[in-house]
């Protein structure tokens, strides 16, 4: 018998937390957990080569349904030989089905049990996502790991909304299930996700949890964090869920990522994380460093002639100064967005390989003690030449 396509494995337990270090495996590749995913909403990484992705530690990516539905279209992305080829990637990918974008662009479409009703942002023109339609794009572009269709509330804090929307995601839940099966289920190389909601609300969460469960899934999200709430409102969901998905499936934590989350995430039993904050403030010129957080564009970095992060080994920080980088930045220059991308990619990558270690060796409590409050800080020039 044939190993099958998708499995995790753990490999290792925290004494002190939910925290545990495993292995998931898809069909184009393993991937050591915890782990981050960077984002590449329309089948790229902005201003980031596949073989440089690689290079800083990027295993498993992240593309957007929505997005690529709109532009180029899913029979395109499959005539051009399906989001691997078209990314030039040859590892696990995972696609957002879309309903994020119910949340993220709450002007611009309607709800009803059906559905979706988006309005384009290429041209203006009517969109319409269904369940199975989610389903059916994510099969054409041909990732690893696919989302079910849910329905994210655009009001987190809201009861009320917050019901109805985490009720109607679990109607969906059952509807991508049948047309994941009806399409060949896992033998077709493709995995589906369910994702938990509930917004704010513990017992919300948990109800959701124990819908979203009840099905046998190779993978299990939680969606509807970090939306505008506070550090304990998100606390609180993480809790409610984290620690009590099923134990032999990789638990996914949809769009969270600073070092002090993946801290408490993985404290909770997260093994997977994506989140634009590396790539995105990288574009706005601001970066992680293993002793806090720079803004480039500072006029005080001008004239620095150290390192990055003297303790980086990516290309930003071995081939460039602080003060070449921000001369890239205050002149528009696109390398500064390719340098500082790679960079912060570098130091999350290698920040959730530490924790792997830190989990094997029991030592998770004193890694976060060491660094979580530190790669938070915003530092001035001054203060992170005093950290050299």
């Amino acid at each position: 018998m044939s190993d099958p396509p998708f499995a995790f494995e753990r490999l290792a337990a925290c004494p002190e937390s939910a925290a545990r270090r495993g292995r998931f495996h898809t069909p184009h590749g393993a991937v050591e957990t915890p782990a981050f995913m960077p984002v590449g909403t329309r089948a790229t990484v902005k201003g980031v080569l596949p073989a440089d992705l690689r290079r800083v530690g990027t295993r498993m990516v992240l593309a957007n349904t929505y997005h690529l539905h709109l532009r180029p279209g899913e029979e395109v992305v499959a005539e051009l030989g399906g989001l691997h080829a078209m990314m030039a990637w040859d590892g696990p990918i995972l696609t957002d089905s879309g309903g994020f974008q119910v949340f993220s662009m709450s002007d611009l479409c309607r709800v009803d049990e059906g559905g979706v009703d988006f309005r384009s942002t290429v041209d203006g023109s009517r969109v319409r996502m269904t369940p199975e339609g989610a389903v059916d794009i994510q099969r054409a572009l041909g990732a690893d790991v696919a989302m079910a269709f849910d329905h994210c509330p655009a009001r987190p804090g809201e009861r009320g909304e917050v019901l109805d929307a985490t009720d109607r995601t679990h109607r969906w839940l059952e509807r991508c299930v049948a047309r994941h099966r009806e399409l060949g289920g896992l033998e077709s190389g493709q995995a589906l996700f369910g994702i938990v909601q509930g917004g704010a609300f513990e017992d919300l969460r948990r109800a959701s949890l124990e819908a979203v469960c009840a099905h046998d899934l190779a993978g299990y999200a939680v969606g509807g964090i970090s939306l505008g709430e506070d550090r304990e409102a998100m606390r609180t969901a993480m809790a409610a869920t984290g620690p009590h998905l099923p134990e032999g499936r990789p638990r996914y934590l949809m769009g969270v990522g600073t070092p002090r989350d993946f801290f408490d995430a993985v404290e909770l039993g997260f093994d997977l994380f994506d989140c634009v904050t590396p790539t995105r403030n990288a574009r706005n010129h601001t970066v992680f460093t293993s002793f806090g957080r720079l803004n480039l564009r500072n006029r005080g970095f001008a004239r620095d002639p150290a390192p990055l992060d003297p303790r980086c080994d990516c290309v930003a920080c071995t081939d460039y100064s602080r003060g070449t980088l921000r001369h890239l930045c205050t002149t528009d220059e696109l390398l500064a967005a390719t340098l500082l991308s790679l960079h912060n990619l570098r130091v999350f990558h290698t920040l959730l390989a530490r924790i792997r270690e830190a989990i094997s060796a029991g030592r998770l409590a004193r890694l976060r003690e060491e660094c979580a409050g530190a790669m938070s800080r915003r530092l001035t020039p001054e203060e992170a030449r005093a950290s050299d």
